[in-house]
């Protein structure tokens, strides 16, 4: 674990704990008002905070659960944790204001209960707005910079408290005014007395209205719902990066503070195995600059991407058969395209097995290439008992010295270096690099080359295999 991660940890273990003290503070403040001063409003908000208090528990336990690192019975993390926590928190709430509706609605219509309303009701109702206020926005905070439901979660609690408080001031300001007119005036505003009551149910309207949202929201998370508008966000900056054909498929899901996304990208399938790994990790910083704590996992799709490259289609459709091709020869005989090929197979295959892989390759080709009017297959085999034969490095100056002089009769050559001379059975064979300007065509490049093979094949008639491999000057330094 990075020192950022294990920072960001202590902090939000912090912000919880911080919580947890403030929620015993205001509970048992609120319990000791409530009965003194028998106020449903404060008693209901007493048994809110203490709801509050078993919540920033919950919410303590799985900020420090939700940081571990993967394990084996858990590969994506226990992120999880503060999502459930969210959704305990949101049961305990919706309960404990089906308890306050009833004895509110108990108190207004059945039996009555009388309120005293004293300084110390403000005075406590005063200090709890003051503490859920401090609370509420250190925690948003906290949420928002580590991106942490739980957080978020205990954060909403505390700003409702601060709601609900103010609604139960109203219920004892109304109690206080009935008191007063029952004292010093003719007027008679009982009802003024049930203002508490009426409080109360205020104060469950708004918790219930909040919960549920919380609750939505917990509940599409654990059932994996991709967050709105964050794969828009991701295709369209991951579909402007240079070498991705499309987007294909993004899916994602959250796990408590953390974003697990995975996309297929669609890439050029002549592209290197280089191209297509640094096109991932430029799709993984992309993400990753958008959602700096998204896991992210690139699958890159091969795909023809200009469908008017018949070269490029047939080794396209090659690949996915797997089969090896070369020598591509396409005639265009007044409109009609004939296509000529080697067809590499395993040497291991009979006849028949080869023909039929061979069938198979040419009528899925035919399929997906109408434009051809007939495909003709030469089958190849070719095997590692081919490539690993048995050598011997010679050290033939004879050779070493003709191969040295190429440059003098095949103008564009500069150079040839690196000679190397073997001996396998009764074959002898011969490779070496040749410099050539870097700006030459490689259609060019491969001309010189095959005049360099002819005019060494001149001298020495008796070689077997040649391999040139071309090169632009200083390359041999790299």
């Amino acid at each position: 674990m990075t020192e950022s991660n294990k920072a960001a940890e202590r902090e939000k273990q912090l912000v919880a704990l911080s919580s947890v003290l403030a929620a015993i503070f205001l509970t048992g403040m609120k319990i000791v008002v409530g009965l003194l001063t028998n106020s449903l409003g404060i008693l209901s908000e007493a048994a809110h905070s203490g709801l509050d208090m078993i919540a920033a528990g919950v919410t303590f336990f799985a900020v420090r659960v939700s940081d571990r690192p993967p394990d084996r019975e858990h590969p994506y993390g226990h992120g999880k944790v503060e999502n459930l926590s969210a959704l305990v928190e949101t049961l305990l709430l919706l309960g404990t204001c089906a308890w306050i509706i009833y004895e509110a609605i108990d108190r207004l219509f059945f039996k009555s209960v009388h309120v005293e309303s004293s300084i110390w009701s403000f005075v406590v109702m005063g200090i709890s707005i003051a503490v859920d206020l401090t609370r509420s926005r250190a925690l948003m905070n906290a949420a928002k910079k580590h991106n942490s439901q739980a957080l978020e979660a205990d954060a909403l609690h505390f700003s409702t408290d601060v709601w609900s408080s103010s609604v139960v001031i109203a219920g004892l300001v109304a109690v206080s005014l009935g008191q007063w007119l029952h004292a010093h005036s003719p007027v008679h505003a009982d009802w003024l007395f049930r203002a508490d009551a009426v409080a109360a149910l205020g104060v469950s309207v708004i918790v219930i209205w909040i919960s549920l949202q919380l609750g939505r929201r917990t509940v599409s998370v654990l059932l994996d719902s991709a967050p709105r508008g964050m794969s828009a966000q991701i295709e369209q900056e991951v579909g402007r990066l240079p070498g991705v054909s499309a987007v294909q498929r993004i899916r994602l899901r959250e796990s408590g503070p953390a974003t697990f996304v995975d996309m297929t990208l669609a890439v050029r399938r002549n592209a290197s195995f280089e191209e297509a790994h640094a096109i991932a990790e430029s799709a993984e910083s992309a993400v990753r600059q958008l959602y700096p704590r998204a896991d992210v996992i690139v699958h890159i799709d091969p795909v023809v991407q200009d469908e008017r490259s018949l070269v490029e289609h047939v080794r396209s459709v090659a690949a996915r058969q797997g089969v090896g091709v070369h020598g591509l020869r396409i005639h265009d005989v007044r409109g009609k395209l004939s296509l000529e090929m080697h067809v590499e197979v395993p040497d291991d295959l009979t006849l028949a097995e080869a023909h039929n892989r061979a069938s198979t390759f040419e009528a899925t080709l035919r399929e997906e290439a109408p434009r051809l009017s007939d495909v003709v297959t030469h089958i190849e085999a070719v095997g590692d008992h081919e490539a690993r034969r048995p050598g011997v490095l010679l050290a033939s100056g004879q050779v070493q010295q003709v191969v040295s002089g190429l440059p003098l009769s095949v103008p564009g050559v500069k150079d040839c270096h690196r000679i190397s001379v073997y001996q396998d059975d009764n074959d002898l064979s011969v490779s070496f690099h040749a410099t050539m300007a870097p700006d030459l065509p490689i259609s060019d490049a491969h001309k010189l080359s095959v005049q360099l093979e002819s005019a060494l094949r001149v001298q020495l008639p008796e070689l077997g295999r040649v391999v040139i491999h071309v090169e632009p000057p200083g390359a041999q330094d790299r």
